[in-house]
């Protein structure tokens, strides 16, 4: 799938590493996006993808690794990368469009000033994400509905889906995370997270070794919930104690059992039954035994 040719690479790849490990790492990440697609059944053959790209090194991985798939005829899709100026202060804002121009990538760069509307909502010191996450999703859905696409693509990856997962459990009192495909609150659009099998690490890994123009996330001077953060550092310090633990957490994600958790409308615990003594021997108390 993965031909290493140097006369058989997709723009996006354009200046990649050499490296053995490099291949390695992009090998991974590809077949990882591939799994997600194919176990989560993400694909409709010749609908339209709205990709989101902030400029993080998660949304680059993801429109890399989509459009390798796509270019391989490996994803039957249309993919239109889509950017939301949210017109915080000091954003670049010529650094995606002339990114997506270079490499060939069918884009669109929407503006939205939904920057003031935070700061005028959100009292001082208060985090501004959750509101600034709604308001760009809205516009999301809103781009989305006007270019014919039937889904908007996301970046979140394992660590953010494992992330949720906790946050949920230590301060939602629920069992649930991000998952990887859902329908939007209105019916009408798939939300898809092609990068639920790859870590973080190997976005960070990837974009780094690609030289992609980051673009941080923070420029609002706003920054992720405490509660998050700690959740985070939790969860590095279980996989420094113990490698590999990240991804068994994950896996367990995958492999639910309703009948040995505590939820009676996922499991019917009111129709458990026990064998009787009749059932389990009919001969003795058989008129004919």
């Amino acid at each position: 799938m993965l031909d290493d040719a140097e006369d058989d690479i997709h723009p996006l790849f354009n200046g990649a590493p050499k490296t053995t490990e490099f291949r390695k790492l992009r090998k991974r990440i590809i077949a990882g996006v591939r799994e997600a697609v194919e176990h989560y059944a993400m694909v409709r053959p010749g609908d339209r993808w709205l990709v989101c790209l902030s400029g993080g090194k998660d949304s680059y991985t993801l429109l890399a690794a989509l459009t390798e798939l796509q270019w391989r005829g490996l994803l039957p899709i249309e993919v239109l990368a889509c950017n939301l100026d949210q017109g915080q202060p000091g954003f670049p804002a010529t650094v995606l469009p002339e990114f997506l121009a270079q490499r060939g990538v069918p884009h669109r760069i929407e503006y939205q000033d939904t920057y003031s509307i935070v700061m005028d909502k959100v009292p001082e010191g208060r985090t501004m994400c959750a509101l600034c996450s709604r308001l760009r999703r809205g516009n999301l859905y809103r781009v989305a509905r006007e270019e014919g696409c039937s889904a908007v693509v996301l970046g979140h990856h394992r660590d953010d889906i494992l992330e949720t997962f906790f946050m949920n459990l230590f301060h939602g009192g629920k069992l649930a995370t991000m998952p990887p495909k859902l329908v939007n609150d209105e019916g009408d659009l798939f939300v898809l997270r092609p990068l639920a099998h790859v870590s973080e690490a190997d976005c960070d890994r990837f974009a780094r070794a690609m030289g992609y123009p980051i673009i941080p996330c923070d420029l609002c001077g706003s920054q992720d919930g405490l509660q998050r953060q700690q959740v985070k550092q939790l969860l590095d310090q279980w996989e420094a104690n113990h490698p590999g633990r990240r991804q068994k957490m994950f896996r367990a994600l995958m492999n639910a059992r309703p009948s040995h958790l505590l939820d009676p409308a996922l499991f019917s615990f009111r129709d458990l039954a026990i064998r009787s003594e009749d059932t389990e021997n009919p001969s003795e108390n058989s008129p004919l035994g």
